[in-house]
């Protein structure tokens, strides 16, 4: 037990992370994840990484932009792309990605479920949606009138959430933001 007890890392919300199907798991048991082999692999070991710092995470955020900045230079479609990986970026099963944005695969980080379920890209919208928010204005413009009068407001509202979820990153314990409380999910240093 005690060995067992040095190779689980502890934190304050364990509780919310409920129980490791990994290691909790009767044996021949486990996740979806390690019977299947779905996923990012590496991930499962990192539901009980430690939260990472903030710069780490602010470094992967601002690799995810230019990300985001070239897609919406393609003519038509490039805003809407853009608006597309930021939404599903965390939990798109590509192989080089693992369930991860550009900026997080860069930085070693990964979104994990509280669950233990792996990533997927409903999880991810619910998890980004306060980030695109202020996007929508986007597609506002192609509504004469009202989607006109309407675009300032979408626009201070989406910064609005955007500060709001910069604040929830830098004094939370976890760094969990309010997309990640609504989602179930926390960023965490990926098991590499």
């Amino acid at each position: 037990m005690a060995e067992q007890e040095k190779q689980q890392p502890h934190h304050a919300d364990d509780a919310d992370l409920g129980p490791n199907t990994l290691t909790d798991s009767p044996p021949g048991q486990g996740s979806q994840e390690a019977s299947t082999g779905a996923g990012m692999g590496a991930a499962a070991g990192a539901v009980a990484g430690a939260a990472p710092d903030t710069l780490t995470r602010f470094v992967a955020f601002l690799i995810d932009a230019v990300a985001v900045a070239l897609i919406g230079f393609v003519p038509i479609i490039g805003g809407l792309a853009g608006i597309a990986y930021v939404l599903f970026r965390d939990g798109l099963d590509i192989e080089f990605m693992q369930r991860r944005s550009l900026g997080k695969k860069l930085m070693k980080l990964t979104v994990v479920r509280t669950d233990g379920l792996p990533m997927d890209p409903m999880t991810s919208a619910r998890r980004n949606w306060p980030l695109v928010f202020g996007s929508l204005a986007q597609l506002l413009v192609y509504i004469p009138v009202i989607g006109w009068i309407l675009i300032p407001f979408v626009v201070i509202a989406g910064a609005v959430l955007v500060i709001i979820e910069i604040v929830r990153i830098l004094t939370n314990p976890d760094g969990r933001r309010i997309g990640d409380d609504y989602a179930g999910t926390k960023v965490v240093t990926a098991a590499e």
